[in-house]
């Protein structure tokens, strides 16, 4: 026996909808995305500071001096290069030992191809074309390119 379709009880075809278009709606539609949309973007947002570099250490020493007041006590006392390199290779040593196992292994510091002289030159080279930098960043340079010295 064949089954009949009809229209549920009370369905008048064509009539409008309780929920048809007009003012009202659109007010909610608009309501309804400003909400989505301001969820997306704080999502978006702490993404963002999620992937953000962790704040830096703060350098105590004479690592905390900028490029400038490096250069300037350098010119006028001479001397204290060498108190500068002291803190510099103390500086690379806390890299170094604060690197993962199997990273940086083995790397020297004071190696024959790029001594203590050599180092001190970089770095000041380095403070001179750029003065705003901290020393620390100045020192940092430096041991990558340790790193690339190690790696010839």
């Amino acid at each position: 026996m064949p089954i009949e379709l009809t229209a549920p009880r009370g369905y008048l075809g064509h009539a409008p909808r309780p929920f048809a278009r007009g003012a009202g709606r659109s007010v909610g539609r608009s309501l309804g995305l400003l909400t989505l949309s301001s969820i997306a973007l704080l999502a978006a947002d702490a993404g963002r500071e999620l992937r953000a570099e962790p704040p830096k250490a703060r350098i105590v020493g004479l690592g905390a001096a900028t490029c400038r007041q490096f250069n300037d006590e350098v010119k006028t006392n001479p001397l204290v290069r060498r108190d500068y390199l002291a803190w510099a290779q103390g500086f690379m040593s806390g890299i170094l030992l604060s690197r993962p196992p199997g990273v940086d292994e083995g790397l020297d510091l004071n190696p024959p191809s790029f001594g203590l002289i050599v180092q001190l030159r970089f770095m000041e080279d380095r403070c001179a074309m750029s003065p705003s930098l901290d020393f620390s960043d100045a020192v940092e340079a430096l041991y990558k390119r340790l790193r690339q010295e190690g790696k010839t």
